[in-house]
């Protein structure tokens, strides 16, 4: 029975003035929802999903149909062994709600025991779901995901909350697919009715020890002129969906055998405040920190990323085929085999309006730069600060050239800092006509290529990528516009030409 507010106590309040007719119309629709208790170390004699009288396993939590308001709430300390798939819906003012309850010290257990997910929300709507934590270890090689959200010819779903899960040893094989394998898995499937997300905020995760995604989307509804032939249209045939009012934000990510987070069909999403330490581990297939694929207007701002395992990508961030108005800015790279950033269109995709400014990158390599085959336009690299001791990429930029299409190329670094410590590296392979440099500064690095109005005298980097007393590379950058208002430390830009690199205040003594 759902409690609500009955008509003598509205009047009685009303009559007080407690409650207006507004307040009394939310009183009357805004259920309270009950609460179940799951614990699945109790007694199972008498289980009536009471606190006192606990459900003892996931089989009685998912024959449960969940309305508005209403909580499912695992103990702590106990595990629960299997796959949790509730039905049942939230609402915008009364979501339901799955977390955890009680005092112990460790956290309430889901374990999937090598199903194929832990947690799967199908079908369903605003649903937060917070606190626990979830493993999948059993049987390692099968698809298999932590936690999945999935539509199915649904239409729009809205209102979810992922948030405060430590997820951890789910050994999943070397799939990415739209059903598997990550830790946090967001899809899209069905062929016959357009679904999507509005309203998704994935925040404040713990995510370790996963083969072989981190947090991964994909849609069946992303077919659009941009991807080309990226992907196969007879197993993505509906038209281009995006998801809307997507949120990734400081979660911290390590040792992935694949991505760390990959952003598919999505329109206007903010990634920021992550930590990624270690990706690209045990996959033989390509993966990058941060990535985006067939997007637009994607911001990837204030994220560290390193530990790129290997070159195949093994970079921080990427902007791959179909990825539209992709802003990498304000994050902190390195250490990763890869190098810095890869623009990837192939198989008939474009890449179009990349945007990376104001980040800075220590000890990227094989190379700082990278791009496939394949139109890529309007990309603008620019005040960015790269700082290379230990780790000497062999290629400033690397043109992976195997097509006409590479001539389409447009790219354009400026009033970027390079600072190189060691000997030997920074060639460029197969550049096109499409990449101009200008306004940047080479110091212990031979450059090739013109660069009209850069310098090669020692800018003062310091440690902390800001630039020392006296530095040439104060003021001495080309003017850009609509160039974010802020440097990496928050400065705020000022008129007038900026500093060269990542930072845009006075020079430090």
């Amino acid at each position: 029975m759902r409690h609500r507010v009955t008509a003598a106590a509205l009047a009685a309040l009303t009559a007080a003035g407690g409650l207006t007719v507004a307040s009394q119309t939310a009183a009357q629709a805004a259920p309270t929802g009950r609460t179940f208790h799951v614990d699945c170390a109790a007694d199972p004699a008498g289980a009536t999903g009471s606190k006192q009288h606990p459900w003892t396993s996931l089989a009685e939590a998912n024959a449960h149909t969940y309305g508005p308001g209403d909580r499912l709430l695992f103990k702590r300390g106990a595990t629960c062994t299997g796959t949790l798939a509730p039905t049942g819906t939230g609402s915008a003012d009364a979501p339901f709600t799955i977390a955890d309850y009680g005092n112990g010290p460790a956290r309430a257990r889901l374990d999937g025991a090598g199903a194929h997910d832990v947690v799967l929300l199908a079908n369903t709507q605003y649903v937060h779901l917070k606190a626990l934590e979830i493993t999948n270890a059993d049987n390692p090689g099968s698809e298999r995901n932590g936690v999945r959200v999935r539509l199915t010819d649904y239409g729009v779903a809205r209102g979810f909350d992922i948030s405060g899960l430590y997820i951890h040893d789910v050994r999943g094989g070397d799939h990415k697919t739209v059903s598997g394998s990550s830790a946090i898995h967001i899809a899209v499937e069905g062929r016959t009715k357009a679904s999507w997300y509005d309203g998704l905020d994935i925040g404040h995760n713990r995510i370790e020890d996963v083969d072989r995604e981190g947090i991964y989307f994909k849609s069946t509804f992303s077919k659009r002129d941009l991807v080309g032939q990226q992907q196969d249209p007879n197993v993505y045939p509906g038209e281009w969906t995006p998801s809307t009012g997507v949120r990734i934000h400081h979660n911290t990510l390590k040792s992935l055998a694949g991505d760390g987070m990959k952003l598919d069909t999505t329109s206007g999403a903010r990634v920021d405040h992550n930590r990624v330490d270690g990706f690209q581990l045990r996959s033989p297939s390509a993966n990058a920190g941060i990535w985006t694929f067939n997007t637009d207007d994607t911001t990837i701002e204030y994220n560290e990323v390193s530990g790129g395992g290997n070159t195949h990508d093994g970079m921080s961030f990427d902007a791959d085929g179909a990825s539209r108005n992709t802003v990498f800015q304000y994050n902190y790279s390195h250490d990763n085999k890869g190098g810095f950033l890869l623009i990837c269109p192939y198989s008939g995709a474009k890449t179009i309006g990349t945007v990376a400014r104001y980040n800075v990158s220590r000890n990227d390599g094989a190379r700082l730069i990278q791009n496939c085959w394949g139109p890529i336009l309007g990309t603008e690299i620019y005040n960015n600060t790269f700082h290379n001791k230990e780790q000497i990429p062999g290629y400033l930029v690397q043109d992976d050239a195997g097509s006409p299409a590479t001539t389409q190329h447009e790219l354009s670094i400026r009033n970027n800092v390079f600072v190189s410590e060691g000997t030997g590296g920074y060639a460029f392979k197969n550049p096109t006509p499409g990449l101009s440099f200008d306004h940047n500064a080479f110091y212990g690095i031979d450059m090739t290529r013109p660069d009209p109005g850069g310098i090669t005298a020692d800018p003062k980097l310091r440690a902390d990528f800001r630039l020392g007393a006296g530095s040439p590379a104060l003021a001495a950058g080309a003017v850009i516009e609509n160039n974010g208002g802020k440097d990496y430390f928050g400065n705020v830009l000022k008129p007038g030409a900026p500093n060269i690199g990542a930072y845009a205040g006075r020079g430090v003594r």
